[in-house]
């Protein structure tokens, strides 16, 4: 069977890796850990991984609900526990009173550390409060390099896991119709935009699939695919019902801002 023919021809990279992972476990009967994932990532890591009882996974982020999680892939002998993982939180200390800090400043300042986005897990805020997860590994690193965000001077406290706060998300449920599931078309309905600010949107490449930037308009999505909008905010295709009488499909979708 060829694995491939279930995903997209942009994944063959990432598929390959995963396959990479699984014989490394395989061959050394070693457990293996990988960088942070985003879910599309975690979900192809569990469709090459299956069920099959020789070769086990597990999934943490560092708190329960954590979008961004490290997988472990290990031998059946083995038990998982959530040290295992590998995961550091940290807080941001700062002029709370005269500063606030948005999540795209402390992404942007992290990635401008030089480390890639995997060694780097969710970004809580809630109220004045910001934490992120990171990779063990690289915890004395940023804890170094890591001074400011935004205008802001900062300093890191290293604190528990269970320490982590639960950001605040509002999701809301809608039921949109398109004509087609191509990506500017899909985003003219579920944010309520013209089809040529979509297409202008794509082309400047604002807009994410499953945490990917796409530049092309036409690409195809699918249930379960999670779409961002700079400034828009996301959305997620839950289920596509069919189509009308009018011949559009019927979309279930949530919406976060």
């Amino acid at each position: 069977m060829n694995i491939y023919q279930h995903f997209r021809p942009e994944e063959r990279e990432f598929i390959d890796q995963a396959l990479g992972w699984k014989d490394y476990v395989e061959q050394t009967y070693a457990p293996k850990l990988t960088d942070f994932l985003d879910p599309r990532e975690q979900q192809i890591v569990k469709t090459i991984i299956g069920t099959q009882s020789e070769i086990k996974m597990a999934l943490f982020g560092g708190n329960d609900g954590a979008e961004r999680q490290r997988a472990l892939i290990f031998p059946e002998y083995y038990q998982a526990g959530d040290d295992d993982f590998q995961i550091a939180l940290f807080e941001l200390e700062y002029a709370k009173k005269f500063l606030s800090i948005e999540h795209r400043q402390v992404l942007g300042s992290l990635m401008s550390l030089g480390l890639k986005r995997g060694k780097f897990g969710d970004i809580l805020l809630k109220g004045d409060q910001v934490q992120f997860f990171a990779a063990a590994e690289v915890s004395d690193y940023v804890r170094l390099q890591l001074d400011s965000v935004g205008r802001a001077g900062i300093s890191l406290k290293e604190l528990k896991l269970e320490e982590a706060i639960q950001p605040e998300e509002n999701w809301r449920e809608i039921a949109v119709t398109a004509s087609s599931l191509r990506l500017d078309t899909l985003m003219s309905a579920l944010y309520n935009i013209s089809r040529q600010k979509s297409q202008l949107y794509v082309q400047q490449g604002h807009s994410k699939v499953n945490w990917t930037t796409i530049d092309n308009p036409s690409f195809e999505c699918g249930e379960g695919d999670v779409l961002s909008v700079r400034g828009l905010g996301r959305a997620k295709i839950v289920t596509v019902e069919g189509k009308t009488k009018k011949d559009k499909w019927r979309i279930i979708a949530g919406r976060q801002k």
